[in-house]
């Protein structure tokens, strides 16, 4: 039995993470939950929040994901995530103006749902970036 937990973390555009780590704390939808080497199977949705992963006790990464799955199975966990930053390569104030960016565009037509969304996630990043 290894001591060392497989995780695979991918998105549409790219694997974000590959390899083998002690802990993976994951945001499902019915609750925050962890990950140890050797995990009973089981599957989860995931809501918008932040995948830490664990090397002993220190958090060696922190992912910002908006929603997707979470698997476990005797090989490991997957994430396959809706979208997946890495909160270690956010440059902060390029968030800003791209989520200023965002805002301006909402409020210059209130129809435009995607500009509304674009602005909720870089608000959750954000967020996320600063705890």
């Amino acid at each position: 039995m290894s001591d060392k937990l497989n995780f695979s973390l991918v998105s549409p555009e790219k694997e974000v993470f590959s390899g083998e780590v002690d802990h993976v704390i994951a945001p499902g939808t019915d609750g925050e939950f962890g990950v140890l080497p050797n995990h009973a199977p089981f599957m989860s949705t995931l809501k918008n929040g932040v995948v830490r992963v664990l090397e002993g006790e220190t958090v060696s990464m922190r992912v910002f994901v908006r929603g997707g799955f979470a698997d476990v199975t005797s090989d490991g966990l997957t994430i396959l995530a809706e979208d997946a930053v890495n909160l270690n390569e956010v440059d902060a104030s390029d968030l800003a103006e791209r989520k200023r960016a965002a805002h301006e565009k909402s409020l210059a037509d209130p129809d435009d749902v995607i500009a509304k969304r674009q602005f909720d996630y870089l608000s959750a990043v954000q967020e996320a970036l600063a705890n």
